[in-house]
């Protein structure tokens, strides 16, 4: 580590326990951040901060030298992470963390292990021709995306603190630079177990294998064969988690497996964004040419990812490749039926069904059918249908959602006979409603004018106002009931971008 990298005092922030930088040397890196000009704490999660047991006041006083990498704190073991990756369907053997620095590991009020790493901190061995830094734009956009979506109760990673390096960044103009310090259950994604498995390195599997287990599923140590148990496992968290993404119209963008984490976890926040209009085929990121990753193909390509882990595990599951192969096949099946179940689930309480019938899924099918031919935007039709739940009066505001009423007036007609048979109260029922429909998402317009403020006019401002509405998105917040509406047609973003 570099002499000129300065320690904290002895009342350190953080107190570390690295268990990855444990791990065999070839799994990472170990890299310092480099040093930036002029940093300046733009945002500190207090909150968070507390939650992993971390001195806010130290962090108010120096986060802006340790979260853009000036000073690292004692007990830090700053390292770059090693993993491969299928990116568009397309095998790369070697990736890594390129502009990521995982400082290391601290243990949470609630006894949880959780990573603190640095995006944007500098070039590492795993860079290629990058250079290591983020832009002020994609740093702020993962803020926002990630603490929204942590809001919604959808597994995700944690916005810690955001900085201004005070230098600026080449793409295809000077940007100003930034550093984002982000939060996770760990690091670990389907790729880092592939970059081990395309080198041969069976026994740098199992530790890693062994390593997750002991990390994210203790429980499993008992089992008969906890490889494939913890396969079962991953997949079944994933089907969950990418169950949980549709159904508040979420996009991640760039479903490649080093962007799929093994805790079941939502990371990387590059050129998602969350739907307006209900078109299944929505595709945002500027790089998904041919719709690879939109809305309706993401459990698809979950299922595709976990395959190339199960490829990975193989060797683990069974000695015996063709029985391996076998148990492995039968683990992904499940995960079809196993996502269909959380979905189906899911949907079911947005339109406010507490039991099952044989006829959900159809009833369910048909009104974003109706949604999509009609144009209806997603999070709102939703939301009006929680207060149509409740209140009669409200039925108005609902069918206001669709070009044709007359449509959305016969899909009620049904959605009412099947209420019937649901024994819940109409009270009961819209609580139940507002609880799973959000009133507030991160609509890609509030980002991008978020974001557009605070890169060209250095004002923050917006970009604290959106973050404090999503804190809250099951709420009315009637003071910001703008913030509901979708975009006018000039206001509309169609295209996001990686930001790397």
């Amino acid at each position: 580590m570099s002499s000129a990298l300065q320690k904290n005092r002895p009342d350190t922030a953080f107190s570390f326990d690295n268990s990855y930088a444990r791990l065999p040397p070839h799994f990472f890196a170990r890299q310092a951040p480099t040093q930036v000009a002029e940093p300046w704490l733009i945002k500190l999660n207090e909150t968070l901060a507390e939650e992993l047991g971390l001195d806010v006041e130290i962090l108010k006083r120096e986060g802006a030298a340790i979260f853009s990498g000036n000073r690292v704190p004692d007990g830090a073991e700053p390292l770059a992470m090693a993993y491969a990756g299928h990116q568009f369907g397309q095998f790369v053997p070697l990736l890594g963390d390129g502009r990521a620095i995982l400082l290391g590991e601290v243990i949470d009020r609630s006894g949880k292990r959780r990573d603190i790493q640095l995006k944007g901190a500098g070039q590492t061995p795993f860079s290629r021709r990058g250079d290591g830094r983020a832009a002020l734009g994609p740093v702020l956009r993962e803020y926002i995306v990630s603490e929204a979506m942590s809001a919604l109760g959808i597994p995700a990673t944690r916005a810690l603190a955001a900085v201004l390096t005070g230098e600026g960044v080449r793409r295809e103009e000077i940007l100003p630079g930034a550093v984002f310090a982000r939060v996770a259950a760990s690091h670990i994604r389907v790729g880092t177990f592939q970059y081990l498995a395309a080198t041969g390195d069976e026994d740098g599997v199992k530790v890693l294998a062994d390593h997750v287990i002991e990390r994210h599923y203790p429980a499993l140590k008992a089992a008969e064969n906890p490889y494939l148990a913890l396969y079962e496992a991953v997949c079944d968290r994933q089907a969950a988690l990418i169950a949980r993404w549709l159904q508040v119209g979420f996009i991640h963008g760039v479903m490649n497996t080093d962007n799929m984490a093994i805790s079941g976890e939502t990371i990387d926040f590059g050129p998602c964004a969350f739907m307006d209009s209900y078109d299944p085929m929505t595709v945002f990121s500027s790089i998904d040419q041919h719709g690879r990753y939109a809305y309706a193909n993401q459990p698809g390509i979950g299922q595709w990812n976990l395959a190339r882990l199960g490829e990975a595990l193989l060797p683990l599951i069974d000695p015996d490749r063709d029985k391996a192969i076998e148990q492995a096949n039968a683990v992904i099946k499940a995960y079809g039926e196993r996502f269909h179940a959380f979905w189906l689930q899911g949907m079911r309480g947005k339109i406010g069904l507490a039991s099952a019938e044989d006829g959900d899924l159809e009833l369910v099918q048909a009104l974003l059918a109706l949604m999509q031919a009609q144009g209806a935007d997603f999070t709102l039709a939703f939301r009006r249908l929680s207060a149509l739940a409740g209140d009669p009066e409200a039925e108005a505001a609902f069918v206001s959602s669709f070009r044709e009423p007359a449509a959305a007036v016969e899909w009620l007609a049904q959605w009412r006979e099947r209420l019937a048979r649901d024994a819940q109260a109409p009270g009961e029922r819209a609580a139940a409603m507002k609880r799973v429909n959000p009133a507030f998402i991160a609509r890609n317009h509030r980002v991008e004018q978020a974001i557009e403020a605070a890169v060209e006019d250095g004002d923050f401002s917006l970009f604290e106002a959106l973050l404090a509405v999503l804190s809250k998105p099951y709420e009315e917040q009637p003071a910001f009931a703008a913030y509901m509406d979708p975009p006018k047609p000039e206001e509309r973003v169609l295209q996001t971008f990686c930001g790397t």
